[in-house]
């Protein structure tokens, strides 16, 4: 099937064609769309991109960040500003990959991919989203939840708070591939410390589900807990019942849940 691509000058022209043709894609970095060409994918017969400037642009400094929805993870890789995140870009691929890959499209990564969206779970990500009805935002956790069902819009920036403390953000992924594989295990945690104990604690999980998800229970057993191996015994123990994590060629289930709590410590407790 031929394929069309069309260029848009603007975010909110691109938003209304997405909108307006069922059978269109975005082309952002095109790490999962051009995957999806070159496999004979015929869902889709146009790809829609835009030369947007505000699509890639990157406001790091103050206390809130916004990145373009077209920010790559070499982009964040090579901003001083976004020191604390470099360890999640650089878990996204190769290289290569990275040079492409997009904040925005990570947000649509199926599992096992997504370790940039569960950071940004982990750190109260929004997102502003752009349709032919407008610009509006959401929070990150909720675009996820209805990702695959939602409407169609444009993911065109995304926002959160920087991290008061950088230290108390905190990214371990578990792959079998190094340096690069997908993820059997994804783990983001903000656990802010007040006088030696947690306040406050955010803990996303990726591979545990069929999307990143929050991780309410291990941040309830985190809560007014020091970050000792006694004061985090019990968010380990509460990591075994978060998700529904799937089983594949990486890790089955029962893997997954045997294995999460050990990452979960060995990150809280800054252990190799």
């Amino acid at each position: 099937m031929p394929l069309e691509v069309r260029t848009t000058s603007t975010l909110s022209e691109a938003a209304s064609l997405l909108q307006a043709e069922r059978t269109a894609r975005f082309l952002a970095g095109g790490t999962l769309l051009m995957r999806a060409v070159n496999e004979g994918d015929v869902s889709f017969s146009t790809i829609v991109r835009t030369t947007d400037p505000a699509f890639g642009r990157m406001r790091a400094a103050g206390g809130r960040i916004e990145l373009g929805a077209g920010v790559t993870m070499a982009q964040i890789l090579a901003s001083r500003e976004l020191a604390f995140l470099h360890p999640v870009a650089r878990a996204v691929g190769g290289p290569a990959v990275r040079t492409m890959a997009t904040v925005g499209g990570n947000l649509f990564a199926a599992h096992p991919y997504g370790d940039f969206a569960t950071a940004l779970l982990a750190l109260d990500a929004r997102l502003q989203l752009a349709s032919g009805f407008g610009v509006r935002e959401m929070a990150l956790e909720e675009f996820l939840q209805a990702r695959e069902r939602g409407p169609r819009q444009l993911v065109t920036a995304v926002s959160f708070e920087r991290p008061s403390d950088p230290t108390a953000f905190r990214f371990r992924k578990m792959t079998r591939t190094h340096p690069k594989g997908a993820a059997v295990v994804t783990i983001a945690a903000l656990v802010p410390a007040s006088g030696g104990r947690v306040s406050a604690a955010r803990v996303a999980l990726g591979a545990m589900a069929a999307q990143p998800i929050r991780a309410r229970a291990i941040e309830r057993a985190l809560e007014g807990r020091p970050l000792t191996a006694e004061g985090v015994a019990a968010a380990v123990a509460a990591a075994a019942r978060e998700g529904d994590p799937p089983t594949d060629a990486l890790a089955s289930a029962w893997y997954r849940r045997r294995v999460v709590g050990v990452v979960l410590r060995r990150l809280l407790l800054g252990e190799v």
